[in-house]
């Protein structure tokens, strides 16, 4: 089994995702010592924003590819492989002005591929990644699941949803720590309950694919 560990805050040593995605990685090798693990920090290694040139290709609207649009394409290729190559994708998404981060956003447009994560038909769209489990770290300093409003203006655990789902992903987990940004007491509560989530997620770990396969 392989498992893609991705981070996207921008915090460092302060970002509670980071903690929790962490801690995330440290309980599935001890469930599943066999996993290889690939780690990947957007804020290191983040995607330039998609632009015309990485279009370019994709859409085949160039026969005869400038040194840039090539170099695009490329970095494209590196990001869509490495996550089609894995079973399980561990993904540290803190809420930014009620979505994600720019950097996880540029990552995701870098996967969005007709062909390689989803396609058209005369039937309609069809996703092409559906043989994964996706599980998102969700980190939030208001609190958003519990009211009308928050939920309104929540782009964040919604958008992951859709576009996994667009990839044809049905497994998708949300393990949410919200009110971080409320006080000490609320941030530790918070926290407790997202290690709380964290645990019974992977001690109850089936993928869809050991479904299809028993």
């Amino acid at each position: 089994m392989k498992l893609l560990h991705v981070d996207s805050s921008i915090l460092g040593a302060f970002s509670a995702s980071r903690l929790l995605s962490a801690e995330t990685i440290r309980q599935w090798r001890a469930e599943h010592p066999h996993t290889e693990v690939e780690y990947l920090d957007l804020l290191i290694d983040t995607p330039p924003h998609f632009s015309a040139d990485a279009m370019a290709i994709r859409a085949g609207m160039q026969s005869n590819p400038t040194p840039s649009q090539l170099h695009e394409n490329a970095l494209s290729e590196r990001y869509v492989s490495q996550f089609l190559a894995c079973d399980v994708i561990v993904v540290g998404a803190p809420m930014y002005n009620l979505s994600i981060s720019s950097q996880l956003k540029a990552w995701i447009d870098r996967l969005a591929q007709a062909g390689r994560t989803f396609k058209y038909t005369e039937e309609g769209l069809v996703g092409l990644a559906g043989d994964k489990t996706v599980i998102v770290i969700s980190t939030r300093g208001g609190l958003y699941s519990s009211s009308e409003m928050g939920q309104a203006m929540e782009h964040q655990e919604s958008y992951l949803k859709a576009i996994f789902g667009f990839f044809g992903i049905t497994d998708v987990r949300m393990l949410r720590a919200e009110g971080l940004a409320l006080g000490e007491a609320a941030r530790k509560q918070a926290l407790e309950t997202a290690e709380l989530q964290i645990r019974a997620t992977i001690a109850g770990h089936e993928s869809v694919r050991d479904r299809v396969l028993a």
